[in-house]
């Protein structure tokens, strides 16, 4: 649910790209199963794929009239619940560069530094503000949104309950954000961490000594962080059902980290060969992974279910298809983008 982002031209470029690809993050509307044992899965791979590099921060980007020239943009597919109008794209939508999936809402970020948003609108997380553009990142969470400028500057709307839309003063020097359940973060071009919003869990408070981070993900409750050296650090969650599923529990030995996601009760990392890990509920399966999955680019934890996007643009996923989120339409091939919501997913098809 909770999205993902950099500032461009040089800032965090293939998390824009590729969506979702080194921040994304997950939320769900599904909730109150019973919670199995903690479980890590790793993939074995069919062939090794060493297709995915950490994301770099860079300090700062200029402001152009068009921040996202250049990087690569296609049409927005939607599938799964659409109780809410989360997977009705509006027509001739076009150009889009990165797609962020909310609890019920989507966002599409468009070429030329606008966002467009559609499905559940009660908070009003899926209308942005007036006149916002020079958007380089979009992050949806349970019902607020944040975007991230080309100044390195955020801007929030929806529900502020908590407030989780509202950035602290002064931020500045951002290059990637991540909307969490009624919470944000964002990565600054230093390696630190700034949240704002809900405290219930510890889901805000950054661990002390944190740095030298080069991409976030905030899930329902919970935040990760992946560092520098592959390694990830996961704090919140404070209040488990299940002590032994905490979310904050990232697996002894896990390392060669590239990419995280976090969801409503689950973790996926990609990792530099290819293959993924996961963590955490595994109800419904949600992280048993596929036997041989392998070249994967991109992953996104959605709410009792997983996507991985792979190097050939298509879509492998697991977990719950109660709602349909892992019956693909027909036209998911040459994907770019993947993000998964709480019982729905967007993607972005490649221009042809």
């Amino acid at each position: 649910m909770i999205g993902h982002g950099a500032v461009l031209s040089r800032i965090a470029r293939a998390a824009l790209a590729g969506g979702l690809l080194v921040t994304a993050a997950a939320c769900s509307t599904s909730g109150g199963a019973t919670l199995p044992p903690l479980s890590l899965q790793t993939a074995t791979p069919a062939a090794s794929c060493a297709c995915a590099t950490p994301t770099v921060a860079v300090a700062s980007a200029s402001v152009t009239a068009n921040p996202t020239a250049g990087v690569q943009s296609g049409t927005v597919v939607a599938w799964g619940d659409d109780s809410r109008g989360q997977t009705k794209v509006p027509a001739g939508l076009a150009g889009v560069v990165a797609v962020a999936a909310g609890d019920e809402f989507s966002l599409a970020l468009k070429s030329d530094g606008t966002v467009v948003g559609w499905g559940a609108n009660d908070a009003g997380q899926a209308t942005p503000p007036a006149g916002l553009k020079g958007v380089v990142a979009i992050s949806g969470g349970s019902s607020h949104a944040i975007a991230l400028k080309s100044d390195g500057t955020v801007v929030g709307w929806g529900d502020n309950t908590y407030g989780q839309a509202t950035p602290p003063a002064g931020l500045a020097s951002v290059v990637a954000i991540s909307a969490g359940g009624d919470h944000s973060l964002a990565l600054k071009s230093d390696g630190t961490v700034v949240t704002w919003g809900t405290d219930y869990n510890g889901e805000a408070p950054v661990p002390a000594g944190l740095h030298d981070v080069i991409a976030i993900s905030a899930g329902y409750d919970y935040s990760l962080a992946l560092l520098k050296g592959g390694t990830v650090v996961a704090w919140g969650d404070k209040y488990p059902t299940d002590t032994s599923v905490s979310l904050v529990k990232v697996p002894k030995g896990l390392s060669g980290v590239t990419a995280i996601s976090a969801g409503y009760y689950h973790s996926l990392v990609l990792k530099s060969d290819g293959t993924v890990a996961s963590w955490g509920q595994d109800a419904d399966g949600a992280v048993t992974i596929p036997n041989g999955l392998s070249s994967v680019t991109a992953v996104a934890a959605g709410g009792n279910f997983s996507l991985a996007l792979k190097s050939d643009g298509s879509v492998v996923g697991w977990g719950s298809n109660s709602d349909g989120c892992l019956t693909f339409p027909a036209a998911l091939k040459n994907v770019i983008a993947i993000d998964a919501g709480g019982a729905f997913a967007l993607a972005i098809i490649r221009n042809s």
